[in-house]
């Protein structure tokens, strides 16, 4: 079969396609035919060895994937042969065919297509989980999201009005603006142009939001925390800016502010079933035409580096997701 292959550290220029053996059957496991997968910031870190997860060399990269089951271990119950899933494998996404267990596999529901389900699991789930059991984001409450043309930003910006918050969306120029206005946000802030406390402020007659979700870092969180309101949630999702900020304590204590940090994949092994819930939920949105799943940008598997720049180069909203024809 075809596959994207990582032999040594140094990002995206490293990665080959080749032609590599199937992957082996596992207990539990499901095999899956790749349709499509999906491109996440993360991926590009794992390539040069700076994410938190550091596979051994040589490895396939990539996440998660749209496709239809083609076989499946003794005794696994979750799917069949025949159906067609979504799934966050963890690792094997940018190939043919990968192996997974059970667990991370999920039918999708009948309306959603191979590309729209490679782009949904991992930004629909890190926004769900994070806005619901992180920062249990309430109705009414003013939800602060920066990024919110990307990937994550724009799934929180949908979840964010799903769950019924007025949503502030943060993002680099008017042209991605517009896509989270489409999505859902109330209003918007180009921090190119705009000072980000200032902004919020206005939008909350000087009190402040309520939650930010963040994965940006660097300046967006700096602004964040001084344009939070007292007894505020701030989520850190990640640091897409590539700055790592540092938090002045005295500012958390005399706001009362919290400060989250979250990280998706790590409820793999703190509570694993939260994972089944929240799909659950997000099916269900996304029958009743709450979610909207964005792809601005598809590459066949034998572009994987242009996809890969893409992503890197800010040229992409929502998601960037790889084809296997």
């Amino acid at each position: 079969m075809r596959a994207v292959l990582c032999r040594t550290w140094g990002g995206v220029d490293g990665v080959t396609v080749e032609d590599v053996p199937p992957p082996t059957m596992v207990e539990g496991g499901v095999r899956i035919r790749v349709r499509a997968a999906g491109l996440n910031f993360a991926d590009t870190l794992m390539l040069a060895g700076k994410y938190q997860v550091k596979p051994e060399l040589p490895f396939i990269p990539g996440l998660e994937v749209g496709g239809e089951v083609v076989e499946v271990a003794a005794g696994v119950k979750r799917c069949k042969p025949g159906d067609k899933v979504m799934a966050h494998v963890g690792l094997g996404a940018f190939a043919e065919e990968v192996v997974t267990p059970e667990a991370r596999v999920y039918v999708r529901p009948k309306r959603m297509d191979d590309i729209a389900a490679a782009g949904f699991p991992i930004v629909y789930g890190t926004s769900h989980m994070g806005l619901t059991d992180r920062a249990r984001l309430q109705k009414g409450e003013v939800l602060v999201v920066h990024g919110a043309a990307g990937g994550v930003g724009l799934t929180a910006v949908e979840i964010g009005k799903r769950l019924g918050a007025v949503v502030i969306a943060t993002a680099g120029g008017e042209d991605k603006l517009a896509i989270a206005e489409a999505h859902g946000a109330d209003h918007a802030i180009d921090y190119k142009t705009e000072d980000i406390r200032e902004r919020v402020k206005a939008f909350t007659n000087g009190r402040g939001a309520d939650v930010v979700f963040d994965p940006v870092g660097g300046a967006a969180f700096e602004a964040s925390l001084r344009s939070t309101a007292p007894d505020g949630r701030i989520v850190v999702v990640g640091f897409a800016s590539g700055t790592v900020p540092q938090i002045p304590a005295n500012i958390l204590l005399v706001k009362n502010i919290t400060v989250i940090g979250y990280y998706w994949g790590g409820y793999r092994t703190l509570r694993p079933d939260t994972y089944d819930k929240s799909f659950a939920e997000l099916f269900r949105w996304y029958e009743e035409g709450a979610l909207k799943p964005h792809v601005s940008h598809t590459f066949p598997l034998a572009e994987v580096k242009a996809a890969y720049k893409t992503l890197l180069g800010r040229q992409s909203t929502g998601k960037v997701v790889v084809t296997m024809g």
